[in-house]
């Protein structure tokens, strides 16, 4: 039997073994605490491989190509990067860097780092930390929503010149697939099963007896015993990966509305500045977020202006407003529906990394466009304030402890002080 404390509702369960394909849920608020797979190490290692080569060409030959009135402007994945550099946009490129190129190129490496020795039968001393990266990199990559970015960028520019793919966008497209397999193959139970505990503890708690839980590497130790084992530290450390342990995340609500606000205090000025300024033929026009999804609808592309609104408009704001429902709730201890309060957590953390599409938009049209009086595309202000918005609310997705949501439940609600 398999032991597991819930990340989001803190409830302490066994399972006994599944089948590959198979799940383990929680029984209390649905999330899926392990998923079995077959022949995971050589089907993760196997795809893992193919996302290198395919990483590699991707960055290695050009993206796209912008041709315009004879003059023609090739580009490669990193072009736009630098090009929002040169415009004094480092913020904004710094973001689009990491989460386009560099969180997905560092998975892969992890992985290989991870795989290789496991697969010829050796234990690598970094092992745990490389897992735990990996863990904490798998929200940033996003090279899905990129993909959308690109088929916005084309539409918006079929009527000014002709966009021809290179042989990096196909490398690309293939790559997305790959990593997300690699990933979804992976069952991280097989390798940290490799990892020995350090300090060793006695890992079964007794009826009653209080645990914790990793969110890391999903190990469960009987509070009692790794204090024992740890009397010298003030802090408990997972004996396995290294992480800290928390009963619940240190000055959670203090962060998340910090972040809360900040975000929204953003997000106006990311809807009402523009995101950046076409020139074509000597003649300037400034779009913002709004501008861009009506200039979708007027050429007949309503479903991606629809993915547009809903990721860009729609999105964060629904995101901010379940946060402050979330915070107000735990704050005033209701009762009140604790599985589905769970659940809206739950989407928060899923939808909000596809916010990112128009700044990939911006990134990919000032990549393409810059061909001086002719036709240039400059990023505004706009796109770094929107850029902030979308970081801003994933981390404060992040910094929320669902848990708190089942505490008013696990116990009454602490009486009223009396009146003065």
């Amino acid at each position: 039997m398999s032991v597991y404390l819930c990340p989001e509702c803190d409830l302490l369960q066994q399972a006994a073994p599944v089948a590959p394909g198979s799940s383990v849920h929680c029984a209390r608020c649905g999330f899926r605490l392990h998923r079995a797979q077959a022949n995971s190490l050589d089907r993760t290692l196997a795809l893992t491989l193919a996302g290198v080569i395919l990483f590699i060409i991707a960055n290695s030959f050009p993206f796209l190509s912008f041709q315009m009135q004879g003059q023609v402007t090739e580009t490669t994945l990193s072009t736009g990067i630098v090009s929002l550099f040169n415009q004094g946009k480092g913020e904004v490129a710094l973001v689009v860097f990491f989460t386009s190129i560099l969180a997905p190129g560092l998975q892969l490496a992890l992985l290989l780092m991870v795989l290789v020795p496991l697969k010829l039968g050796r234990f690598a001393p970094w092992l745990a930390q490389l897992m735990r990266l990996f863990r904490h990199l798998r929200p940033w990559g996003m090279m899905d929503v990129f993909l959308i970015g690109i088929l916005v960028s084309v539409v918006k520019l079929t009527e000014m010149a002709t966009i021809v793919p290179g042989v990096s966008l196909f490398a690309f497209v293939v790559l997305i697939f790959v990593l997300a397999a690699a990933q979804s193959a992976l069952d991280p139970e097989i390798v940290w099963q490799r990892v020995p505990l350090r300090p060793p503890v006695r890992l079964h708690p007794r009826a009653g007896e209080a645990v914790l839980g990793c969110e890391t590497c999903e190990l469960v130790v009987p509070e009692a015993a790794l204090r024992a084992a740890e009397a010298d530290r003030s802090c408990c450390t997972c004996p396995r990966c290294g992480s800290v342990l928390h009963h619940r995340k240190p000055l959670s609500l203090q962060r998340t509305w910090a972040l809360v606000i900040a975000a929204l205090a953003f997000y106006i000025p990311a809807n009402v500045f523009p995101i950046m300024t076409v020139t074509s033929l000597g003649n300037a026009q400034s779009d913002t977020i709004l501008s861009g999804v009506i200039f979708l609808l007027n050429h007949g592309m309503w479903p991606l202006a629809l993915v547009v609104f809903v990721a860009s408009i729609f999105v964060p704001l629904l995101k901010l407003l379940i946060l402050f429902l979330l915070l107000i709730s735990v704050r005033q201890r209701w009762r009140w529906r604790p599985v589905d309060r769970t659940r809206l957590y739950r989407m928060t953390e899923a939808i909000g990394r596809w916010s990112m599409v128009d700044v990939y938009v911006v990134t990919i049209l000032v990549a393409l466009v810059h061909l001086g009086n002719l036709a240039s595309i400059q990023a505004e202000a706009g796109a770094v304030f929107f850029c902030a918005v979308v970081i801003i609310t994933m981390l404060a997705a992040m910094s929320f402890d669902p848990r708190l949501i089942w505490d008013t439940t696990a116990r009454p609600a602490a009486p009223d002080p009396p009146a003065p």
